[in-house]
């Protein structure tokens, strides 16, 4: 994706880089939503941890599927300076534990969706940007 849409990676990058605290979204054996804290390492690949035995771990070797947002900033009282929200969204592909990693399962997310959530300059229209393998970057904005 940096090589398509860099402008979008770095300001994604920066929104995740902005806090240590992220949401995942994992899928139950039943298929309902489960919503965990995670924190993840933005490099070449996107990579994060999991506990063994977590439910969340459960969930990722039963459905690989995620979604993963940045930690959520209150706007400014001028949201025009508000740089948003980003998502990632992919299926998690285990990994070798890092020689310095804490016991656990470990996993590149082979990404499938970035989104980049914002206020345009007036601060009155809300602009999303995306990404996807093969389609490129779309931008849509509404009222």
């Amino acid at each position: 994706m940096r090589r398509d849409a860099p402008d979008l990676a770095a300001v994604v990058e920066a929104l995740f880089s902005a806090g240590t605290n992220k949401t995942m979204a994992t899928l139950r054996a039943d298929g309902s939503p489960r919503i965990s804290g995670t924190e993840l390492e933005l490099g070449d690949d996107v990579t994060l941890g999991m506990m063994p035995g977590s439910v969340k771990l459960q969930d990722v070797l039963r459905d690989p599927r995620v979604a993963v947002h940045s930690p959520t900033l209150e706007p400014p009282s001028d949201t025009t300076q508000w740089l948003g929200d980003a998502k990632l969204a992919g299926r998690l592909v285990e990994v070798a534990r890092p020689a310095e990693g804490p016991p656990g399962a470990y996993f590149a997310l082979d990404v499938t969706e970035v989104v980049h959530t914002r206020l345009d300059e007036s601060g009155t229209r809300l602009v999303v940007t995306s990404w996807h393998p093969g389609r490129g970057t779309t931008t849509l904005s509404r009222d």
